[in-house]
């Protein structure tokens, strides 16, 4: 009997704290579902102001090289070549002796023809003195006028001789000098189409070609679209040109356009341009296929962000901004051409704006950030923008 009261009252008194337990936690539970929660962290990202430049435009254009001058070497006289004097594919200056035929003939012809002057030289003074005397002796009637007159007619011929002598002498002089195949122009030569021991005609025999590597032209077609625009810009002065070689996003060469050309083609609807290029490494070649960008203006109060600073989505181009409180605001733009490591942004931003650069994936529109400055981006060069956009450039054409 005293057993089972003691065990009675084990069990009540487990029961009592099991009681004083589960009130414990459903008064826990009451007060922390009345406290506030937090407020969320705020995420730490890069952000950039939006700039304001002076942004030069462009027309982009596909053109190639071609060489200001190409020539074809070739012999006037006949001989043996003795001599290749260059290599092939050498750059040569202009004057420079490239061949040598065989001169030995021709400086013999050249001796010739002086010796044959030097001769009549010597007939044509006899016949001056003679002349002189009968002309004296005429006088007083010791010379007939026939022979006056004869002695006359010889000086004359004897002068005529002479003068045929001199011009034998320099065409002997100009063979002489054709036996020398000089450079025409500095230039670069091709392959050589004879060698040393080759009889050289006089038909015209081929020996090499030589082109001009520095400067060179630069030939494009822009649409007559276009054509308003560049008459534009170049009745102000002349148009700078860069050329874009390759995969490269900087302009390698410049120069000046220099040519328009006086009719539309009716089939294409565009005309040909030049423009003369300085190429002083001779490292543009004639035949490259190049890009051709006419700087043709500026355009001052141009906002530009740095290019990964921009996402996209369905309905477009967008980008954060950090707003009042410093929560973010996403705004959709319009961009324009890329400049380096930025791109103009023609509506969406203002002045000023802080951009977030980075962190993009952890924020959205309202999110609370901690902003703080990024490194400033690679600033491009005013006239290289780079080339991988083309769609705020004026122009491009085929």
């Amino acid at each position: 009997m005293r057993i089972g009261r003691l065990g009675l009252g084990a069990a009540g008194l487990a029961v009592a704290v099991l009681l004083v337990v589960l009130l414990f936690r459903i008064t826990g539970s009451r007060q922390a579902a009345s406290r506030p929660a937090p407020p969320p962290a705020a995420i730490e990202v890069p952000v950039t102001p939006v700039v304001q430049k002076i942004v030069p435009v462009y027309l982009d254009y596909v053109g190639t090289t071609d060489a200001i001058r190409t020539v074809t070497l070739q012999a006037q006289v006949t001989g043996y070549l003795m001599k290749r004097l260059v290599p092939d594919g050498s750059d040569v200056k202009k004057g420079e002796l490239l061949y040598q035929i065989d001169p030995r003939n021709y400086q013999a012809a050249l001796d010739q023809a002086k010796a044959q002057a030097e001769k009549d030289e010597a007939a044509l003074d006899y016949a001056k003195a003679s002349h002189h005397r009968n002309a004296v002796m005429s006088r007083t009637g010791d010379v007939s006028v026939d022979t006056l007159q004869q002695s006359a007619s010889t000086e004359h011929q004897d002068n005529a001789s002479l003068a045929a002598d001199h011009a034998a002498i320099e065409t002997a002089r100009l063979n002489l000098g054709y036996a020398e195949i000089r450079a025409p122009f500095a230039g670069r030569l091709s392959l050589s189409l004879v060698d040393e021991g080759a009889l050289i005609s006089i038909a015209g025999t081929q020996l090499n070609t030589l082109v001009q590597l520095d400067p060179i032209y630069a030939t494009f077609n822009p649409p007559d679209s276009d054509l308003p625009e560049i008459q534009k810009y170049q009745a102000k002065g002349a148009i700078p040109v860069d050329v874009i070689v390759g995969q490269g996003t900087s302009a390698q060469y410049h120069g000046k356009l220099t040519f328009l050309d006086n009719t539309v083609g009716r089939s294409t609807g565009t005309i040909t341009a030049r423009a003369t290029i300085a190429n002083p490494d001779r490292t543009l070649l004639p035949g490259q296929f190049i890009r051709v960008r006419l700087h043709v203006t500026d355009q001052p109060g141009t906002l530009l962000v740095p290019q990964v600073a921009i996402e996209s989505n369905q309905l477009g181009k967008y980008l954060y901004v950090v707003g009042p409180g410093d929560k973010v605001e996403q705004r959709y733009v319009t961009l324009g051409s890329d400049y380096g490591a930025l791109v103009v942004v023609d509506k969406g931003v203002a002045k000023g704006d802080e951009v977030v650069v980075g962190n993009l994936l952890r924020i959205g529109s309202g999110t609370l950030v901690k902003p703080v400055p990024a490194p400033p981006p690679p600033q491009p060069a005013a006239t290289q923008p780079a080339a991988t956009q083309p769609a705020a450039t004026k122009g491009d054409s085929q």
